[in-house]
């Protein structure tokens, strides 16, 4: 008995110091953050939140629903920001404790927590955006999944357990492609990862259960939405759309374009424009005319053009698109959200000072390194996952990651409306994640398939020293 006592003793320590940092991480976050940091579209969607502007579907409306309830439950729009943050910190610190766990290495559990101070991943951490939503919707996730992993030894012998966790995975992913549609590239693989997690070698029925599970959780949630909040439909698809045509083609084509001369006007103006400000895209916001429905009005007029128009000018259509995608990797922008813009709220940043040095330091690392905020650096990374993934321990996990942020990115090919280094949040943390894994997992063994006829939950034989020193 005192022998055990000893033996648990240290991984108990371990298990405290590791909740610990990230208690300290979560609340310093929250502090430099608060009341969390906005943008014109965080504000807009604040603004909904607290009732003084309608619903709408032009930013995702369950993000407002959720800091409606927020707000209405603790009367703080930071509630927000503690929400990201304890979502955030709290995956890391399961991803950390079962990676610990998994490969006996305690240096490398700190080292998954450390991975949530790196500049570029902390830089929007506490900014207010579908895109930080989305992420850390996915990686919560993939803690799930580890948990899965963790526990497929023993826990998960219990069929409530591994059908609690695939519920849990699965409202994570709903989530994600709820608060981002194209989310859906990214949620994909780590939904194979979490299934592949919690079943060794999951049959037919296992993979149509669990499909059906993860629709419901998208279909039920997003059918309530349209029918009991009823956001103002807002015709955003058409903004991509906008983009194509003005850059795609020429102002003489658009003189001639078949829609109402107001459309027209306001297209052949907005080339002009865009050509004389040198804006190579988000055309909506920079150069558009925009009435005061927005799209609403335009976006059948838009999008029966772009059909008609887009099928004869293929290779300009292409040469945009990858002039733009070349943009997104090797010109990553906005790299930073300074505080909070401006606004008629009287919301301002609660610690100036705290906010400097947050921008000191990943203004600076940006300027020392900064292949770390480029997208070719990190699309590079996926790959790399995706097909050289290793054969250790966390081979599966580290494959799913690398396809999930690959297809993250390359899916914003034909639908990117800007170059900004939020749409490479994700593969940002994934792949950081990932090459971590792959330098963990080196050495250790990977679970051998199951046999044929053998239980699903038998024990994992990965190498798993429960109270080994780090390393």
């Amino acid at each position: 008995m005192g022998q055990k006592g000893w033996m648990w003793r240290p991984r108990q320590l371990w298990l405290w110091a590791l909740a610990v940092v990230a208690v300290v991480c979560c609340l310093a976050t929250i502090l430099v953050f608060a009341p969390g940091y906005l943008s014109p579209d965080s504000l807009d969607q604040l603004r909904q939140a607290e009732g003084k502007l309608p619903l709408t579907d032009w930013h995702p409306p369950v993000l407002s629903l959720v800091w409606r309830a927020l707000i209405a439950v603790t009367g703080s729009i930071a509630s927000m920001l503690v929400l990201q943050s304890v979502l955030f910190w709290g995956a890391l610190w399961v991803l950390a404790w079962c990676v610990g766990a998994l490969t006996g290495s305690r240096a490398g559990s700190f080292a998954v927590l450390g991975l949530g101070l790196t500049p570029f991943v902390l830089t929007f951490v506490g900014v207010v955006w579908k895109d930080v939503h989305t992420a850390f919707a996915l990686l919560a996730a993939c803690a799930v999944a580890f948990t899965g992993l963790r526990l497929r030894d023993s826990d998960l012998r219990r069929p409530a357990v591994r059908w609690g966790l695939l519920g849990l995975g699965v409202l994570f992913l709903a989530y994600a492609m709820l608060v981002r549609k194209n989310a859906f590239f990214a949620a994909i693989p780590v939904f194979v990862m979490l299934v592949l997690a919690l079943w060794r070698a999951p049959g037919r029925r296992t993979w149509v259960t669990c499909t059906a599970a993860l629709v419901a959780a998208l279909v039920v949630p997003a059918a309530a939405i349209s029918l009991f909040a009823r956001p103002l439909e807002t015709k955003q698809g058409a903004q991509i759309m906008l983009d194509d045509l003005v850059h795609v083609l020429r102002v003489d084509e658009l003189r001639s374009a078949d829609v109402s001369p107001d459309l027209r006007d306001r297209l052949v103006s907005a080339a002009e424009e865009c050509g004389r400000v040198g804006a190579l895209s988000d055309a909506y916001w920079a150069c558009y005319a925009r009435p005061a429905d927005g799209l609403r009005g335009d976006s059948g007029e838009i999008t029966s053009l772009w059909l008609g128009e887009m099928s004869g000018h293929v290779p300009r259509y292409v040469q945009y698109r990858l002039r733009l995608f070349a943009s997104l990797l090797f010109e990553t922008g906005y790299v930073y959200k300074a505080g909070i813009t401006r606004n008629d709220l009287g919301v301002e940043v609660a610690h100036p000072r705290l906010e400097d040095t947050l921008g000191t330091y990943v203004g600076g690392m940006a300027r020392d390194l900064p292949w770390l905020f480029r997208g070719w650096f990190w699309l590079a990374a996926a790959l790399v996952l995706a097909v050289r993934p290793g054969t250790g321990l966390f081979s599966m996990p580290v494959r799913a990651l690398g396809i999930s942020s690959a297809a993250y990115i390359l899916g914003y090919l034909p639908i990117m409306p800007a170059t900004d280094f939020r749409y490479i949040y994700w593969p940002a943390i994934a792949c950081s994640l990932g090459l971590l894994l792959l330098w963990l997992g080196r050495g250790t063994a990977a679970p051998p398939p199951a046999a044929p006829g053998a239980p699903a939950d038998r024990a994992l034989t990965a190498h798993q020293p429960a109270d080994a020193g780090g390393h």
